[in-house]
């Protein structure tokens, strides 16, 4: 199954480079950069001056729906829920398509200083949960595992940067590790 992912508005292509290489090693899969011209416009909060992940995912799917295997939208926009205030990402559970967002993942966003490296370990570790979530996985408990909660930036960094055994085996029938 391909994972195909689709920048939008995402202006470091080194990190897209590693983000791409990083994903074909992991999964069993093709993984493909695609350009998609999303409709952002409609999601933007004038109020919250964010994006709404949801209406992104779904000015998304219209143009995508037609293309076989997951899609992760790529983005360096600060998304949101109105339940939230904000989100690092947001997916289908059992579906194709899923979002990250670079914005609050960058250490830039907390501390001034830059950090490739850690930018590339979180963005990985939210698009690992993301992607997990197209595959039908909840949530985990276990702090080691990619599929646990993540509401701060200080519960990226502590979780594991893989699934578990047990996500893992729920999802071994897709072929994709």
């Amino acid at each position: 199954m391909d994972i195909n992912v689709i920048p939008i508005h995402l202006s470091n292509s080194g990190l897209l480079d590693d983000i791409l290489f990083e994903l074909s090693q992991r999964f069993n899969s093709r993984v493909n950069l695609i350009e998609l011209d999303v409709n952002i416009e409609s999601a933007f909060s004038i109020e919250r001056k964010q994006f709404f992940s949801t209406q992104l995912l779904s000015n998304a799917i219209i143009l995508s729906d037609n293309i076989n295997g997951k899609i992760l939208l790529l983005t360096e926009f600060d998304l949101y829920v109105p339940a939230l205030t904000f989100v690092f990402g947001e997916a289908q559970l059992n579906g194709k398509h899923s979002i990250v967002s670079l914005c609050r993942l960058h250490e830039e966003f907390y501390s001034g200083r830059s950090d490739h490296n850690l930018l590339l370990e979180r963005a990985l570790k939210e698009i690992l949960h993301e992607i997990g979530h197209n595959f039908g996985l909840k949530h985990c408990l276990n702090w080691d595992c990619v599929m646990h909660a993540s509401l701060s930036i200080e519960e990226v960094d502590i979780k594991g940067n893989q699934y578990c055994k047990t996500c893992v085996a729920s999802i071994e029938g897709y072929k994709i590790f």
